[in-house]
């Protein structure tokens, strides 16, 4: 069987892609300081292989997965180092500007996946204007958030995913073992009592940076994190996009 990423194919195949009327899945991640234990790239990472993985699962139906858009939305982390970030003009630029060329090799229908917390408000705010600038069926949808209502069975001290966290840790050790540092992981948690999701959709909204909320750059518990744990989580999450990808072809 063909490769399902978009850099893996030849322009010929992809143009095939295109007139079979296939779903583009175009990963938009971050680099960003992730604690003392993890790579920045970790949301680059796991964005790229869960959509990787879910393509796999439905690639009957036809998608293509196009290049991870590593950089985000991450004024919140700079404060630590080792991140980069747009600011929301250069964001909506480099969107359209990757879509519209999906747009122009003929492809019609796209689901955006962020796999980065500081990604969500920005893609909503920017999905209308896309939507219209390009011409696209257009969807956008953060992996971990259709996937955390089914990580509780699987997590010691979390209910879903937050950040550098267990659920984080445990996929990165699945995914890139030879990233995560191990022997920092005593030293991996902070704002313990934090919830997911609670820091990007607050009741009442301000701006801090993450150096002033934890001192780690940890929000949640790596200590428990396992590979064991991360294989499963991959497993849930991937498919939770699956069918995701699936509702969006039509296809159930």
């Amino acid at each position: 069987m063909r490769p399902v990423m978009w850099k893996e194919l030849t322009a010929a195949e992809l143009r095939d892609h295109a007139g079979q009327g296939s779903l583009v899945v175009l990963p938009v991640a971050s680099m960003e300081q992730h604690g003392p234990h993890l790579p920045t790239g970790v949301d680059t990472f796991l964005c790229e292989a869960v959509c990787r993985t879910a393509a796999e699962k439905v690639r009957d139906i036809g998608v293509v997965v196009a290049p991870t858009l590593w950089c985000g939305m991450a004024e919140h982390h700079m404060a630590y180092g080792g991140t980069f970030t747009f600011d929301i003009p250069t964001y909506h630029a480099v969107l359209r500007c990757l879509l519209t060329s999906i747009a122009r090799h003929g492809f019609r229908r796209v689901m955006i996946v962020n796999g980065h917390g500081g990604n969500i408000a920005a893609m909503g705010a920017l999905l209308p204007d896309l939507t219209r600038e390009t011409g696209l069926d257009l969807r956008a949808t953060t992996y971990f958030e259709l996937a955390n209502p089914f990580m509780a069975g699987v997590l010691d001290d979390q209910t879903g995913t937050m950040h550098a966290c267990e659920v984080e840790t445990s996929m990165m050790m699945a995914v890139a073992p030879e990233t995560v540092i191990e022997a920092k992981l005593p030293d991996a948690l902070g704002m313990m009592d934090a919830q997911p999701g609670a820091l990007m959709r607050p009741v009442v909204a301000r701006y801090r940076s993450f150096k002033d909320l934890t001192p780690t750059g940890v929000i949640g518990d790596a200590r428990r994190a396992s590979r064991e744990k991360g294989g499963k989580l991959m497993e849930i999450c991937a498919e939770a996009l699956a069918n995701a990808l699936r509702e969006a072809k039509g296809v159930r």
